[in-house]
């Protein structure tokens, strides 16, 4: 579980595609003295897991699946990605509930600026905004963000200086793909209000419970 609070740039160092056996290593100077191989770490908003570390470089497989539905699959050397490590229990929740699972990617499709602030507008399919509100969470890359105005096709967020600063999000251009992760309660809400159609009739009924005396 992660807050969307980014820890880190990290720098792409190798990328490896092979056929089952996709893995990336990232190299993070002062960002993995309490890491351990198994643990969870979120590169631009995607949960991966660690298979090795070597002082300042970690390495974590990557499935075929996580490559085809994210921006990890356009990763090369070189590249800057965002990182936070899991959330630890003693520490303050700053953003929201991250799972690390995105449920998409979005475009870029306008960028403009606004005092101090810089608002980005992003485009998404409508599986994805159908779970986005005005004021509410949204992660971008794994950047905890508050929605600042939507539409049926796209919404628009307002970053400040420090968070352009400590993410690549002020490297983003209009074209460049995102990864998104909705807020995780609207999910559970949707399916709790959701009847399911092979679910089987209660037997709860007023007339079962006159029967037997209540």
């Amino acid at each position: 579980m992660f807050t969307g609070i980014v820890e880190k740039i990290g720098i792409v160092s190798e990328v490896k595609r092979n056929g089952n056996s996709s893995y990336i290593r990232i190299a993070a100077d002062n960002f993995l003295s309490d890491v351990h191989i198994g643990d969870s770490i979120a590169v631009n908003g995607v949960c991966l897991t660690v298979t090795e570390i070597d002082r300042n470089l970690f390495k974590a497989d990557v499935m075929n699946e996580t490559l085809s539905r994210s921006s990890l699959g356009a990763l090369k050397r070189g590249s800057r990605v965002n990182l936070e490590r899991a959330m630890a229990a003693n520490g303050r929740f700053g953003g929201h509930i991250v799972s690390g699972h995105i449920d998409g990617i979005g475009t870029v499709t306008d960028i403009k600026n606004d005092g101090i602030a810089v608002w980005y507008t992003i485009s998404a399919d409508s599986d994805i905004m159908r779970y986005i509100v005005e004021k509410g969470s949204i992660a971008i890359d794994g950047i905890s963000l508050t929605v600042a105005g939507v539409s049926d096709m796209d919404f628009s967020v307002s970053v400040i200086p420090h968070t352009a600063d400590v993410t690549i999000l002020s490297e983003k251009t209009v074209g460049s793909v995102v990864n998104l992760e909705n807020d995780i309660i609207a999910k559970y809400v949707e399916k709790l209000l959701t009847p399911k159609e092979t679910a089987r009739p209660s037997v709860l009924t007023r007339d079962f419970l006159a029967e037997h005396g209540f």
